[in-house]
């Protein structure tokens, strides 16, 4: 009797005793970021890195929406004043699909990048052989840039 009761209990508690699936999955959707001035950043995130603003109701004055394709987005929100803080580890990584020529604009436009250590207008190359550089947007945010694997 013992041995049935233990087995009916283990049947019961099966999933928490091995481990259960959930009936739900994860994926990416969007990024916020705290900034000054929304309207700031968003002219930077369309002008300097050519992505195109998410329309919306002009009521929402603090916000601002940005494409990052593929149905992903960034936030932009000025609710929040208080002091931002970052650093390079902590950044927004993007793919150019021409490297070199996104390079040559942000050059054309005087945007300052780096390479990961911090060397002014120098190109970091990843151990797979991708190509990256570093900028900030106008809050200190850092963003990278890399290039496509081909």
């Amino acid at each position: 009797m013992k041995k049935i009761t233990f087995l009916l209990l283990l049947i019961q508690f099966s999933p928490v005793v091995f481990g259960q699936k959930n009936d739900f999955s994860l994926s990416f959707n969007h990024i916020a970021l705290s900034v000054k001035d929304v309207e700031v950043s968003a002219q930077f995130y369309e002008e300097v890195l050519n992505l195109e603003r998410i329309p919306l109701d002009p009521k929402y004055t603090t916000v601002r929406w940005i494409s990052l394709g593929e149905g992903k987005q960034l936030h932009l929100l000025s609710d929040l004043q208080d002091t931002i803080r970052t650093n390079k580890a902590v950044h927004l990584a993007l793919s150019a699909t021409h490297f070199d020529a996104f390079v040559k604009e942000l050059t054309a436009k005087n945007i300052a990048y780096s390479d990961f250590p911090g060397n002014l207008n120098k190109i970091n190359v990843r151990p797979d052989g991708i190509k990256q550089v570093f900028l900030q947007d106008p809050d200190g945010y850092w963003i990278e840039v890399n290039s496509i694997k081909e």
